[in-house]
């Protein structure tokens, strides 16, 4: 598995996150979003630390309104670890490099 945060749009939902062969840890933001800008580098780490285990997608939200609605997502930042068609956690609103570590360890190590 590559390194790094993949941008996606809805039409990639589907073949980037439901038909992966690890969970997917979903970056939903927006660029108006001054919250956002903070978790990015969090979200990168998390990409880099967990390569062999999980992908990590981002979205943007406002023109990707299928999967926004799809996954309830309320407010940004927001973020979905999916596994199949399984949304395994999620969390909205900012979240420390810790916490967001503490949440995957939970579900990748288990």
């Amino acid at each position: 598995m590559s390194e790094g945060v993949i941008n996606i749009n809805d039409a990639d939902f589907e073949k980037e996150v439901l038909q992966a062969n690890v969970p997917v840890l979903v970056y939903f933001w927006a660029t108006w979003c001054g919250p956002c800008k903070l978790m990015s580098p969090a979200v990168n780490a998390a990409a880099a630390k967990y390569s062999d285990k999980l992908k990590v997608v981002k979205m943007e939200v406002d023109p990707n309104p299928v999967s926004v609605k799809q996954y309830q997502v309320e407010g940004v930042p927001a973020l979905r670890l999916v596994q199949g068609d399984k949304v395994l956690a999620s969390s909205e609103g900012a979240v420390t490099k810790d916490k967001l570590m503490s949440l995957l360890n939970n579900h990748l190590n288990g």
